[in-house]
């Protein structure tokens, strides 16, 4: 039986308190595929409740108990792979193979990972004659977006179940269904009933009641800065916790001293991956001047070896983008870097022209972008790259730090002692240097308005913990 139209509230799938149907589109042809059900403050009263009861006993949990927990998911999980993917494939756009080993597999990593911290995590140490200890924060609010909606489902529930805290989660609306079949999973796995909730819905009603809502010890949400904002201002008259992993910009800095075709091409695909619905891809290519042409015309090559088409096609490289909203917003991206008199490479305004349903957007690159370009200081969340050149490596640094942005920066250079200092100066929550392998243990987050707090293994861990001296714990004994 679907569970689309439901709420899992305090163990049990629920009917909403009053049902309010809508549509879930397939961005590769506009369809209508599947249908949830928006939530209501009311709906948010009994999932926080719920996860208040609980907090009394799984707050107080031993940790072996909630590491067989983990276990227990990550078990399921890896049984529901192909379910999650698909769901994922047809509610974002996400080509089929990308959305199982990427998708689905980052979700897996980051289970894992957390499983692994979980294991030699120190809840408490000994100072003096007093006692330190970490604890659960207590009943958190998950808001996750629908870009990477498993990493963020799983490296948020992961460490919050790790901590003994109990959660209500609203999933982004516009790519509900993977996190119904989480619940899923969850259930299925055990989990003790109201530890973990779900209520979809949208922003200004669920997301706005979780915020607000005085039985919510702690806020995590991953979005726009626009949404973050408001998330951060309900939660302030309650003065709970917020962690915020929000929008980038992030800079690409190529030296002289780099071979430019490889370089740029891996910058190209960086940057392209999910269709450029990442927050941290590197969209703003700094090169050398003198280069510049040159790379240029490398990117042209290596742009349009992006083949788009829908998610189930097999030769898909790029998906659609998610929404027509998100589709116009590109659109008129692109548009102002033509306007603002950006050299357009390839790609430009409107679909591919074998293509005219669904919300694909030509793989897109500018050239001889300037600071002041809209295409160079908004974050477009599409395959859309700039190209900007510098005069020096000095200038280059000042110009990507240049942005209210700071989620990450990237950095490739032969001489890797000249990338370290670069990378010291970047004002940037991660810096990548010379393109390595995405790993679950690092921290992730942002400077700026790109967020605050991290998330990842044991960073991820420590957000969702509070801190209590015990003065006087030894002598105590």
């Amino acid at each position: 039986m679907s569970h689309n139209l439901q709420f899992y509230i305090d163990g049990a799938w629920v009917d909403p308190v009053v049902p309010n149907s809508f549509d879930v589109i397939d961005p590769s042809n506009e369809d209508a595929f599947a249908q949830i059900s928006l939530g209501s403050k009311a709906d948010v009263d009994k999932a926080v409740a719920a996860a208040k009861r609980a907090f009394n006993t799984f707050g107080f949990t031993e940790v072996a108990e909630r590491l067989d927990l983990l276990n227990r998911i990550i078990a399921v999980y890896k049984k529901r792979s192909a379910d999650l993917a698909l769901a994922v494939s047809r509610e974002m756009g996400a080509p089929r193979k990308m959305a199982l080993d990427s998708q689905v597999g980052i979700g897996l990593a980051h289970l894992q990972k957390m499983a692994q911290v979980l294991k030699r995590f120190e809840f408490r140490h000994v100072k003096g004659n007093n006692l330190v200890v970490k604890e659960p924060i207590g009943v958190v609010g998950l808001i996750t977006p629908w870009n990477w909606p498993l990493n963020q489902i799983t490296c948020k529930v992961g460490p919050a179940l790790a901590a003994g805290c109990t959660m209500v989660l609203k999933p982004s609306e516009i790519a509900p269904l993977d996190a119904v079949i989480f619940a899923e999973i969850l259930d299925e796995a055990g989990v003790p009933k109201g530890v973990f909730n779900l209520v979809n819905g949208d922003g200004p009603t669920v997301g706005q009641a979780l915020a607000s809502h005085p039985d919510v010890d702690m806020m995590s949400f991953t979005g726009s800065t626009r949404a973050g904002i408001l998330v951060a201002k309900a939660a302030a008259d309650t003065v709970k916790r917020v962690h915020q992993e929000l929008g980038g910009k992030s800079a690409n800095i190529l030296f002289p001293d780099v071979d430019l075709s490889t370089a740029v091409s891996k910058g190209v695909a960086g940057c392209f991956s999910n269709s450029g619905q990442s927050c941290n891809a590197p969209t703003r290519m700094f090169v050398p001047r003198d280069r510049h042409d040159e790379a240029a015309g490398y990117a042209k090559a290596a742009a349009e070896r992006f083949t788009v088409g829908p998610a189930d096609a097999p030769g898909s490289k790029l998906g659609p983008v998610v929404s027509q909203i998100q589709f116009d917003k590109i659109q008129d991206l692109i548009q102002s870097g033509i306007d603002e008199g950006a050299t357009l490479v390839t790609g430009g305004p409107g679909r591919p022209a074998e293509l005219n349903r669904g919300y694909y957007i030509r793989p897109t690159v500018f050239a001889d972008v300037t600071p002041d370009m809209r295409v160079a200081r908004e974050e477009i969340f599409g395959p859309v790259l700039a190209i900007m050149p510098y005069d020096s490596v000095e200038q280059a640094i000042e110009q990507a730090n240049d942005t209210v942005y700071g989620l990450a920066s990237y950095i490739q250079a032969k001489d890797i002692k000249k990338a370290r200092e670069v990378a010291a100066r970047m004002r940037s929550g991660n810096v990548y240097i010379n393109y390595p392998q995405w790993d679950a243990s690092l921290p992730f987050g942002g400077y700026k308005q790109s967020g605050n707090g991290r998330e990842y293994a044991e960073y991820g861990l420590e957000d969702f913990l509070e801190i209590k001296g015990i003065a006087g714990y030894e002598a105590a004994e």
